[in-house]
């Protein structure tokens, strides 16, 4: 098959009229060529690091919407079904993708569970990880969360480390906000890169002792706008990624969104090229073709190098979108699950207090970081509650792998005037996170969330919606059309409830994100992300 139009050769940084002639998935001839076509033929764009599972679809619903945007290929760390599924859960994201054509890389996940102070489905060991990392499957160790570990000379941490050198794959790294020597220490171990950077100084700091920074811009944690000026200096040590997509944002774009905003921006398109469909390509040895003679072909079609709208996408030499529409078809699959908990009682999410003032999470739109701030109690009948007129509302994380007491603690920016959120997408362990403005319309959010067995949803006193989450309880069995449309629903339910924040349910997924600073809560308890040890909700 021959597809002719302007070809972008980004690694020699030239263009040309030309043709691709290519047979059993591999490019045998690239050649100039005179003709009147206009479309630009490049490599596809490569996310280098999400997790599949954010987007509430399974890899195979995943790559139906990804290859429209012109992505071929993901680097992609399954750490959140692991938490709750263990290896079992790698194993399925892994087959699930091979079912399409598709071009999934999976890592060994670091980080099951990633913290002590959590209640996790799983746990994944170092001799497990070095069976993981012995799969031609796994591509490499996934985000080494835990650094105090790796800082403190933690034996199973480091064996992980070692198993994935032994192994010659990569290590990525997961640091926010880390610098100076502990960054040094943590590099020396063997970790090359880094996506969690939310300022330009650190980006710096990182690329300057070798790190490949990662500009993340996802549904939630947003750093292009901190980060997109290291580009035109370090651009060969950087890459794009998501981090976490949401199905409604993934129908919108993907990869193609962020190259569109660098060139608009006024960065030079081959710099900005190179980092999307180059560099996680070399750096992760992926089998993504570059537009090379004897290369997978793997390439897309677009307009023009401004606007990258997406024409066709090929992997392998197999057309898998055209024109925003989607080739790949849906496929069977077994549901894997794990949730255990009984339905909960209004009293169960009772504190009762006197204490005058409590330590709160500030929440941050388009941050996974948080601010610990502190404010009056509002005291009812002995009772913390949620006080609307300061937003300064009650949150709760609920273990949903076994019965146990519920942890309490208190949120501000959410907004929220009426009626509770909840989901079961709950950064790292997935357990059950609600808000609300009243225990009520928690247990009632909470309890929702039970009887499905996982999900998204919103409640106020006379309407209830939910997005059924019923893989692992994280991920959807419908395609991004139908979980885009039903949480888009959900998504208006919450703010017409007053919550102000963009993305409310990404950012309520992260409140139980230990590894990232300041205040954050688990089942067990209020976490200070700084002193990595759990606090006091009560001042006293």
């Amino acid at each position: 098959m021959i597809i002719k139009g302007i070809i972008v050769d980004i690694q020699n940084r030239t263009q040309f009229k030309g043709e691709i002639e290519f047979e059993n998935g591999k490019i045998s001839d690239i050649r100039e060529s005179n003709h009147t076509i206009e479309n630009y033929i490049l490599p596809g764009f490569v996310d280098a690091h999400i997790h599949i599972e954010s987007s509430m679809l399974v890899p195979s619903e995943f790559a139906k919407k990804a290859v429209i945007h012109g992505t071929v290929a993901t680097v992609s760390d399954p750490h959140e079904i692991a938490n709750v599924l263990g290896v079992k859960g790698v194993e399925f994201m892994i087959e699930n993708g091979k079912k399409v054509p598709f071009k999934f890389n999976f890592g060994a996940p670091s980080c099951v569970p990633a913290t002590d102070f959590e209640s996790a489905g799983a746990i994944i060991n170092s001799d497990e990880i070095k069976k993981m990392i012995e799969n031609s499957d796994i591509k490499y160790l996934a985000e080494m969360m835990n650094y105090p570990g790796v800082l403190f000379d933690d034996v199973e941490v480091l064996s992980k480390i070692h198993h994935a050198q032994n192994n010659q794959k990569p290590i990525d790294g997961h640091a926010p906000g880390l610098r100076g020597e502990k960054l040094s220490k943590y590099i020396a171990a063997g970790i090359s890169t880094d996506h969690e950077c939310f300022t330009f100084e650190e980006g710096l700091e990182k690329l300057q002792k070798g790190m490949k920074v990662i500009i993340r811009e996802g549904s939630a944690a947003k750093n292009f706008d901190a980060l997109i000026d290291l580009v035109p200096q370090y651009f060969e040590n950087m890459m794009f990624c998501s981090d976490d997509k949401h199905p409604d944002d993934l129908l919108l774009g993907h990869i193609n969104q962020l190259c569109k905003r660098a060139i608009y921006g006024g960065i030079d398109v081959f710099k900005v090229l190179q980092m999307a469909c180059i560099n996680p390509v070399k750096h992760y040895n992926l089998d993504v073709g570059l537009l090379q003679k004897g290369d997978a072909a793997d390439f897309i079609l677009v307009n023009n190098l401004d606007d990258l709208k997406v024409l066709e996408t090929y992997i392998d030499g197999k057309l898998v979108a055209k024109e925003g529409i989607s080739f790949i078809e849906s496929v069977d699959f077994e549901i894997l699950n794990n949730f255990s908990v009984d339905f909960k009682n209004v009293s169960d999410f009772e504190f009762h207090s006197s204490s005058e003032r409590i330590r709160v999470i500030e929440a941050l739109d388009g941050e996974l970081v948080t601010n610990e701030i502190e404010s009056d109690s509002l005291i009812v009948d002995g009772n913390l509650v949620s006080n609307t007129s300061t937003d300064i509302l009650k949150v709760t994380v609920v273990n949903r792998y076994q019965n146990s007491v519920q942890a309490i603690a208190f949120i501000k920016n959410f907004g929220l005037k009426n009626g509770a959120i909840a989901s079961s997408v709950a950064h790292d362990s997935h357990n059950i996170i609600a808000v609300g403005v009243s225990d009520e319309m928690i247990c009632k959010a909470v309890n929702l969330i039970i009887k499905h067995k996982g999900g998204v949803c919103a409640v106020s006193e006379t309407e209830e919606k939910i997005l059924p989450l019923p893989v692992a309880g994280i991920m959807s069995e419908k395609s991004a059309e139908e979980t885009g449309k039903s949480y888009a629903e959900i998504d208006k339910m919450a703010k017409e409830m007053g919550c102000t924040l963009k993305s409310p349910f990404m950012t309520l997924s992260f409140m139980a994100l230990l590894v990232i600073p300041s205040l954050k809560l688990s089942d067990k308890g209020l976490f200070d992300g700084n002193l990595f040890k759990f606090t006091s909700l009560e001042i006293k």
